[in-house]
């Protein structure tokens, strides 16, 4: 039932949004942060009914923790509700880092580079340090992005090994690192009937304090990226 309500919602949105769509094609060419602020509110309204529909109970916590300036958002992934749970909480015009068959969504995909997310080839590594220079040209913009970088959902307790790449678009843009932690977003597809209705899920993500790494040594660097699921994985057992 939910999947079809879902389903139902993506589809609407879709193809009904493509005028908007180019019309924010045209804004983009004279004012980027304005079509990036239009992209954020159209996709932001999809995102807060898909967390309706399935009745998630959002906390964000750590807020005050957010720059306000470009960040680079390092979170855990377990859910595709991943996606609208940060978007939304962050509340600012966000990108994310997909993979590139996700392109093959011709509609999906429009809407992606609406908030300028970007499309990585997993296989191709040239291609790979394309796209994280893309990323760190768009953090210099003001533009902030999102990574999760298990690169893919884990179907484990545990999360999967960090792949450490996409760090590299904040050292070119100078800007700070912000690791969140979610949890309880693998439960929002689940069907629990209760008297014909759902259950309200209980969702946390919290924001830990932002790391700025350009401004540390290389060796310093390194270490501290290293640290960054430990920061992750602690937020996750306080909840």
């Amino acid at each position: 039932m939910r999947t079809i309500a879902l389903v139902t919602l993506l589809m609407i949105g879709l193809f009904f949004g493509l005028p908007y769509h180019l019309y924010m094609g045209k804004v983009r060419k004279t004012n980027p942060d304005k079509a990036w602020e239009m992209g954020r509110k159209y996709v932001s309204g999809y995102f807060k009914a898909g967390l309706f529909v399935c009745r998630a109970k959002v906390n964000v916590l750590g807020k005050e923790n957010i720059p306000d300036e470009a960040c680079l958002f390092v979170g855990n992934h377990r859910s595709y509700f991943d996606i609208l749970i940060s978007h939304e909480a962050i509340k600012r015009p966000a990108g994310f880092v997909a993979k590139k068959e996700i392109l093959k969504v011709g509609l999906l995909a429009l809407y992606m580079k609406d908030i300028s997310c970007l499309f990585l080839d997993r296989n191709d590594i040239k291609q790979g340090l394309e796209t994280m220079n893309k990323g760190g040209e768009l953090l210099k913009q003001g533009h902030s992005m999102i990574l999760f970088p298990e690169g893919t959902r884990s179907q484990q307790d545990g999360m999967l090994p960090f792949k450490e790449g996409g760090y590299k678009m904040a050292e070119k843009a100078k800007c700070p690192i912000v690791p969140f932690a979610i949890t309880g977003s693998d439960l929002l597809l689940e069907s629990r009937p209760k008297k014909g209705r759902f259950k309200k899920v209980n969702v946390t993500i919290e924001f830990a304090k932002p790391i700025y790494p350009t401004q540390m040594a290389p060796k310093d660097r390194k270490a501290m990226y290293a640290q960054i699921p430990d920061i992750i994985q602690g937020m996750k057992d306080n909840h």
